[in-house]
C-alpha cells in the first residue's frame, strides 16, 4: 500500500487547490451576485472535489497508519477544517447580510491558508512555528 503514497500525496495536494480555488471563485462570485456561483452544476461540482479530496486524505491516513487525533498538526487540520466549512458554508449561503458574507468568505479563506501552511510545516502553528 505504501507504494501508492506518492500518488495519493499528489491527487490530496492537488485536490486541495481545486476545491481551493472553486471556494474562491464561488465566494467572489456570491458577493458581486453571480448565480453562476450557487448554480446546481456548479455546487455538485464542488460536493464531488471536496468528496474526492475527504477520500484522498482517509487514504493517507490509511496507508501511513496514523490517528489524526494524536499527531497535533492533524488535530490542528482538522480544527481548521470544520472552521472553514462553517465560515465557507456562511459566505455562501448561510448569513443574512451581504456584511457578514464578506467577513465570513475572508475568514474562510484564511482559515484555508492557515491550514496549508500547517500542513506544508507539519507543526501545529505552522509557518509560525518557527
Amino acid at each position: 500500500m505504501i507504494d501508492l503514497y506518492p500518488q495519493v500525496r499528489l491527487a490530496h495536494i492537488g485536490l486541495v487547490l481545486i476545491s481551493g480555488i472553486l471556494f474562491a471563485a464561488r465566494g467572489a462570485g456570491v458577493l458581486v451576485g453571480a448565480p453562476w456561483s450557487m448554480a446546481p452544476a456548479v455546487r455538485r461540482l464542488s460536493y464531488a472535489i471536496d468528496t474526492a479530496l475527504l477520500g484522498a486524505a482517509l487514504w493517507l491516513l490509511y496507508i501511513l497508519d496514523l490517528n489524526p487525533f494524536a499527531v497535533p498538526w492533524l488535530s490542528t487540520k482538522i480544527a481548521l477544517l470544520l472552521a472553514y466549512i462553517v465560515l465557507g458554508t456562511l459566505a455562501l449561503k448561510r448569513a443574512r447580510t451581504m456584511r457578514v458574507r464578506l467577513l465570513c468568505f475572508v475568514a474562510a479563506l484564511l482559515c484555508f491558508g492557515f491550514m496549508l501552511t500547517v500542513a506544508r510545516a507539519h507543526q501545529p502553528l505552522g509557518f509560525f512555528s518557527s
